[in-house]
């Protein structure tokens, strides 16, 4: 069994869903994580943040559900609502440091994440990508390298049929498979104990499933 964790760097609620992806691959360590990125702002939704109205008033919101909080560094960035979020940019920019570490996956998005949503770096600046690779440890002149590379561009392509074929229209979307099953623990926002007791009918269904194959 395995989750996936279908993100957008871009995405206010998939960075208040942080916490919660910590405390769930800490308390399972056996459970390898595929982390996919999504598409929500790209071709005419890759606009000036001005044009979604709804930003500030989402962000109270993940901040009051989820405990996280929204840098100064962050704020100046969006202050005048010129800033173009790309998520295909981000995608590349995961793609190459995923390709690097692919067990530390969760712990890259998170890092993300954190350099848009804390520092307010630019997640179409090649500059932002060596620094988290720096920070992580990392070659950082594949990082640097992530926004022009071909492969990385294709890789953030397929992320993106990737979460299509999942299913995964809104995010964070959060699932777990078992060979040919699947099923969705949480979408949007929910807590460890919550996904503790899908996860938990999960297995128990691919039990009793495999005891009546026998």
């Amino acid at each position: 069994m395995k989750l996936v964790y279908v993100f957008d760097a871009y995405c206010g609620w998939s960075y208040g869903f942080t916490p919660t992806l910590a405390e769930v691959t800490r308390r399972h360590p056996e459970l390898p994580v595929e982390v996919v990125s999504g598409g929500l702002f790209r071709g005419e939704r890759a606009a000036p943040i001005r044009e979604f109205g709804y930003v500030q008033g989402a962000n109270s919101k993940i901040s009051e559900l989820t405990g996280v909080g929204f840098g100064a560094g962050y704020e100046r960035l969006i202050a005048d609502g010129s800033f173009v979020m790309d998520s295909l940019d981000a995608a590349r920019g995961m793609a190459v440091l995923r390709q690097a570490a692919p067990e530390r996956a969760v712990e890259l998005a998170m890092a993300v994440q954190a350099a848009f949503y804390q520092d307010g770096l630019s997640l179409s600046d090649p500059d932002t990508f060596t620094r988290i690779a720096a920070a992580a440890g990392l070659v950082t002149r594949e990082a640097g390298d992530a926004l022009t590379a071909p492969t990385a561009r294709r890789a953030a392509e397929a992320d993106f049929r990737r979460a299509a074929d999942l299913g995964a229209k809104a995010y964070p979307t959060l699932l777990a498979q078992d060979g040919d099953r699947t099923t969705v623990l949480a979408v949007g926002h929910a807590g460890p104990d919550r996904i503790d007791a899908l996860l938990e009918l999960f297995a128990a269904d691919g039990a009793r499933s495999a005891a009546s194959d026998r």
